[in-house]
């Protein structure tokens, strides 16, 4: 890489992804005009900029800038199977709070609580990966998303 290692931008992307969607906070949550919604984090000289539409299915995609510079994306998309469960979301977004180091571009490689089970599989590393996660309720596949994305403009 550039200016930066890779170690410090998966950091940033943890720590982004902990303290946004995956909070839980509807406050940090921004309507636009367009019908999207756009969280925002920053840290440093780093910036982290998430814009998706969403119900069923939903999709969009996440920035970080380094400096001003966007220098990483993922793209992302997703569905609950048999229509909008709030319950899935709830599932999903306390999934992605567990995310670690390893995988910080969704959750974690899996996560179970009772009768949920959260699976992310991740081919590649922070300049260029893709991925699959799904979630099982009662072992049936309800939710699944993929995403894929790395560096940019280098």
């Amino acid at each position: 890489m550039n200016d930066f290692d890779k170690n410090a931008l998966k950091n940033f992307i943890l720590e982004a992804s902990k303290a946004t969607y995956a909070s839980g906070d509807e406050s940090i949550k921004e309507k636009q005009p367009d019908g999207s919604t756009t969280i925002e984090y920053k840290s440093g000289a780093y910036k982290y900029h998430d814009n998706y539409f969403g119900g069923e299915p939903y999709g969009g995609r996440e920035v970080v800038f380094l400096d001003n510079k966007p220098i990483w994306i993922m793209v992302y998309y997703g569905l609950v199977y048999n229509g909008i469960n709030k319950e899935v979301y709830g599932f999903l977004m306390e999934s992605l709070s567990k995310t670690t180091i390893d995988t910080p571009y969704r959750g974690p490689t899996m996560y179970e609580k009772n009768e949920w089970k959260y699976e992310n599989k991740l081919t590649g590393d922070v300049d260029n990966f893709s991925g699959t996660e799904k979630i099982f309720k009662n072992e049936k596949c309800i939710y699944e998303a993929s995403y894929i994305g790395g560096l940019i403009d280098q």
